[in-house]
């Protein structure tokens, strides 16, 4: 069985097992160990000694340390109640225009983002903050619902993102670079998806009551509830690119204050305890889908399963752009299976060499892998909010009573537009991506 054969075979068994709702970490494992039988005819000897060294070769990295750590920092923000701190600080500040509290959730998504790093996270806490609030409100369940699954997907664009980190290790690029690189296309995300609230919010403006606008020394108030925040996310962010930090160090720090500000807040010994068992089982989550995705990744470089693709593409006369198009569109249908840090685990692996191989708008190569390190996360946030699959539409779901899953459906329409227009920016002018770099 060549290569290719073999790889669709893995493929199309790891598929299989997770339609029948099989964790994708275990999903994996079993693929990854298929891909040994087949290449060694059935012996087990090679698949046992992998499974024996596999762990200790990946969990030597420093990098990967960190992961605990940035998951912790999103805990204490979870429970230490700074996602209503956000949310109320931005309704103080723009609630009262049209759309505004709409776009004031998608502004605390943004900055719980930033100290989170996880979209099903963010979704999930910003749906119980900010839904009630909309709906009272009397936005439509199609605005207030797609607002939330829309910007929910910016908690693993604006840095510290786990999956960013992921794919830093996976491809041997700077951390600290690629948190940098997303931020510019994190705040035009940001833009985007206030431009699409605020031209929904005028067609059906007429149904919406409009939010209370409060005075200066109100908003000037809401910036000191929100001022540890900003301290955090430059103490992670700046103390990386300063060079008096390394990554470690930044998320110990980030994480200490994140705790002291959750205490502050009123966090006591029970939110304690949900943040360090939250922690250990993400972490946990996190670690099985590193190691079932080495694995199957091993199992396919062992068939020569990435080479043989790499070759066939390069051979198949296709334009690079073509390449990069039908590497997106593989994305968004996996995007409706899996979550983003898996996709990044399972693709990286094989998308990467070929996108190393082609020559696209003059980039060198450490700056194509930048790039296509933040193209890929803008592409895989997409596909968690693609209809009928999409995972933050279930989230989204599940937090608005009576709402069914066609209507939040319906309502993430208008924000896989500016998803789409976003993504054509940052692929034909990658100097965005890049500006950081000089």
């Amino acid at each position: 069985m060549d290569g290719l054969a073999m790889g669709a075979v893995a493929l199309g068994a790891m598929l299989v097992l997770l339609g029948c709702r099989l964790h994708v970490g275990v999903g994996m494992l079993l693929a990854g160990a298929l891909c040994y039988l087949l290449v060694y005819g059935g012996d087990m000897h090679a698949l046992l000694y992998t499974l024996n060294n596999l762990v200790y070769a990946r969990f030597s990295s420093y990098d990967l340390a960190v992961i605990p750590i940035f998951v912790l920092m999103g805990q204490f923000a979870i429970h230490g109640g700074l996602s209503s701190t956000l949310f109320q600080a931005s309704a103080r500040w723009i609630g009262h225009w049209r759309g505004g509290l709409a776009m004031s959730a998608a502004g605390a998504c943004a900055g719980f983002g930033a100290i989170c790093g996880s979209s099903l996270a963010t979704a999930t806490t910003m749906s119980q903050v900010a839904l009630p609030e909309l709906e009272r409100h009397r936005y439509s369940k199609r605005l207030a619902t797609g607002t939330i699954a829309a910007a929910g997907t910016l908690g693993i664009l604006i840095p510290p993102s786990v999956p960013l980190i992921v794919y830093a290790v996976l491809t041997q690029t700077s951390i600290a670079t690629l948190f940098l690189a997303a931020v510019l296309p994190g705040l035009l995300a940001v833009a985007g998806y206030f431009a699409v609230i605020r031209l929904l919010a005028v067609r059906t403006m007429s149904s919406i009551e409009a939010s209370p606008r409060y005075s200066w020394s109100e908003r000037r108030a809401s910036l000191r509830e929100i001022a540890p925040v900003l301290v955090i996310f430059v103490t992670v962010i700046f103390g990386l690119y300063g060079g008096w930090a390394n990554l470690t160090e930044a998320a110990s720090l980030g994480a200490a204050a994140c705790g002291v500000y959750a205490v502050w807040r009123g966090m006591r010994g029970a939110g304690l305890y949900k943040s360090l068992v939250g922690t250990a089982e993400a972490s946990a989550m996190i670690y099985l889908v590193v190691i079932g995705a080495d694995l199957l990744n091993s199992g396919l470089a062992l068939g020569q399963m990435p080479a043989a693709l790499a070759d066939w593409v390069l051979g198949s006369g296709l334009t690079p752009l073509a390449v990069l198009l039908v590497i997106l569109v593989i994305y968004l249908v996996l995007g409706c299976m899996m979550d983003s840090l898996s996709m990044i685990l399972l693709t990286i692996p094989i998308f990467f060499p070929i996108i190393m191989q082609l020559e696209l708008f003059g980039l060198t190569g450490p700056e194509k892998a930048i790039w296509f390190g933040i193209v890929a996360l803008m592409v895989v946030e997409i596909g968690l909010i693609t209809p009928p699959m999409g995972m933050n539409l279930f989230i989204v779901q599940k937090y608005s009573h009576n709402t069914s899953l066609a209507t939040v459906s319906r309502g993430i329409v208008p924000f896989l537009g500016a998803d789409m227009v976003r993504i054509a920016i940052i692929v034909f002018v990658p100097a965005l991506s890049l500006v950081w770099l000089g």
